[in-house]
């Protein structure tokens, strides 16, 4: 049997990520096509492996932000397309880099990239992929732009590392959690609305209120991930549900239930996670304890907190049509759990 845990009526939720997409969309065409002549090489195995991932679905936000951040500060130019593709490459190689980490099977709906082509092109096609990034940025000329996302790639290779540390590790507190997400997630959202107003000329202010936007959205979309990994559907999630537990990752959701349970709970979860008994069953163990511990209501307490921050970051700001359709994204991130 299934647990679903009831959290809100989801037919209260009307954001949506639509202002967001209209706004940016004339200049989400030009990222769309710099992203597929970038990714080209007469290697042939390299446009294989990289269309294989940036054509499987993927709402593309990060580069979103991008735009709609320097388009929030008038910025004129075309420059913010290539900070935007770099960024989405950037997002691209870690995804080829995760699943080479994590041996995962599915992405989306469809098999990994070193399902196909092996784990050792998948790394390398990503490594291809951030060095056409950072030629991109190199392009646009703004050493501050450049500084920020290249300390960007480092934060989540740093958090790449962080997260073998306490891979499959039972004892993984609430603040490990979040070091690593903070550095493998919410990083480069950071960057990817922070280097908008850079370019833009926009004040010390504005470039800090977008950077702490950044960060707090990228913290509350990580963590309404990981509740969808056990109270959501494929679809929202974009891959199966039970994905992170079959693959013994230690997501919030997990740390709460774990810490909360009594002595039998906890050998049940280091027994599945630690050691790798994670069938059927035990994922129909795992969300009946995750139910009983109110770990995925806590989780999503977290991830509105933090969208809170992400809001109050952008109060000081002009209203625009930017603003506001970043302000939107929030609520759209977190709703997704309804």
């Amino acid at each position: 049997m299934g647990v679903v845990v009831p959290l809100k009526d989801k037919s209260k939720n009307t954001a949506s990520v639509k202002p967001l997409v209209d706004l940016t969309k004339s200049d989400m065409g030009m990222v769309n096509q710099l992203i597929l002549a970038k990714a080209g090489s007469d290697v042939e195995m390299i446009p294989e492996v990289a269309n294989h991932l940036i054509s499987s679905g993927g709402k593309r936000l990060r580069p979103m932000l991008t735009l709609a951040s320097a388009t929030m500060f008038g910025y004129q130019g075309d420059g913010h397309v290539k900070l935007a593709t770099s960024v989405e490459f950037m997002h691209t190689a870690t995804l080829l880099h995760d699943d080479v980490v994590d041996e995962s099977d599915l992405r989306r709906g469809k098999s990994t990239a070193r399902m196909i082509w092996g784990n050792q092109a998948s790394v390398l096609v990503g490594d291809f992929l951030l060095g056409q990034a950072f030629k991109m940025m190199v392009e646009v000329g703004s050493l501050d732009a450049l500084d920020v996302l290249s300390n960007a790639a480092s934060i989540i290779a740093e958090g790449e590392v962080l997260q073998l540390s306490v891979a499959k590790n039972m004892e993984t507190t609430e603040d490990d959690y979040l070091a690593v997400i903070r550095a493998k997630t919410a990083a480069l959202f950071s960057a990817a609305a922070e280097v908008g107003p850079i370019i833009a000329g926009a004040t010390k202010a504005e470039r800090d209120a977008l950077r702490s936007y950044g960060t707090n959205l990228g913290l509350a979309f990580q963590l309404v991930d990981d509740v969808l990994d056990y109270g959501g559907s494929a679809q929202d999630l974009g891959k199966n549900v039970g994905d992170d537990f079959r693959e013994g990752k230690i997501t919030l959701p997990v740390v709460l239930s774990y810490r909360r349970g009594n002595d039998e709970d906890r050998t049940f979860w280091r027994s599945a996670i630690e050691d790798g008994n994670n069938d059927d069953a035990a994922l129909e163990k795992a969300l009946s304890l995750i139910a009983q511990s109110n770990a995925l209501k806590d989780t999503t307490a977290r991830a509105e907190h933090y969208g809170a921050i992400a809001r109050d970051a952008l109060a000081p700001l002009a209203d625009t049509p930017a603003k506001s359709a970043l302000l939107e994204v929030i609520d759209f991130c977190i709703s997704r759990v309804y």
